[in-house]
């Protein structure tokens, strides 16, 4: 009997496919006392936003979250709408560069005086 080995079968996706995403959240957010202590530096001007990351498009991520999918709290009650001028141009990126952007990002925005919500 001829020993059968395993062999790697190709999905035709890169690894490549995880995706940092940023989303609009209702100005309402910037009132949350949780919010407004993980946020010192926030300057009131500038929106509320809630950052993460997926392995789907942003796109499908935001609709699941608005379906209350794995949703955010925040995102699924005040998201608004995908802020693509903020994360377009990382994307995509292997699962552990999107890990670390994710903080990245998040740590990014909250010193351009963002306030940020999510952001692992």
């Amino acid at each position: 009997m001829k020993r059968r080995t395993l062999r790697k079968f190709s999905s035709g996706q890169t690894t490549d496919h995880h995706s940092v995403y940023v989303v609009l959240l209702d100005k309402v957010v910037g009132k949350l006392r949780k919010v407004r202590l993980a946020n010192p530096a926030r300057d009131p001007k500038k929106p509320c936003v809630y950052v993460g990351m997926t392995g789907l498009t942003p796109e499908e991520r935001f609709a699941n979250h608005q379906a209350g999918i794995k949703s955010s709290s925040f995102v699924k009650r005040f998201g608004l709408r995908l802020l693509p001028e903020l994360y377009a141009h990382l994307n995509p990126m292997p699962f552990a560069a999107a890990a670390q952007m994710e903080k990245d990002l998040t740590e990014d925005l909250r010193r351009a005086g963002y306030t940020v919500v999510g952001g692992h």
